[in-house]
């Protein structure tokens, strides 16, 4: 993979998180900000800054990754609940995170 193939998360307390692109682009928010047409300079720089806390963006990533590998799967086939990984004392705040970046 190539750098280009690679998108870099950074949280409002420094915390960087290094993502495939093809999973960051499972935002709506994201793939807005990614765009070439968009003339950001996230799309530039490959560097999203997310005004969030770092246990929010890793949870946040671990939830584009999870729904990058299920999103395939056959109907039929059981899925993990992901809201057994979310910790209650975060929950508030991804849940605003995730509908702010349409996840």
């Amino acid at each position: 993979m190539s750098d280009s193939d690679w998108v870099k998360l950074v949280s409002r307390d420094g915390h960087s998180y290094l993502i495939p692109r093809k999973v960051a682009i499972g935002s709506g928010t994201l793939r807005n900000m990614l765009s070439a047409e968009s003339n950001f300079a996230e799309a530039a720089s490959n560097t999203c800054f997310i005004d969030e806390r770092a246990i929010v963006v890793e949870k946040l990533c671990e939830y584009l990754f999870y729904k990058a590998l299920y999103e395939s799967v056959p109907q039929k086939e059981p899925i993990p609940d992901f809201q057994e990984r979310i910790p209650p004392e975060v929950a508030l705040e991804l849940l605003m995170a995730a509908d702010y970046y349409e996840a």
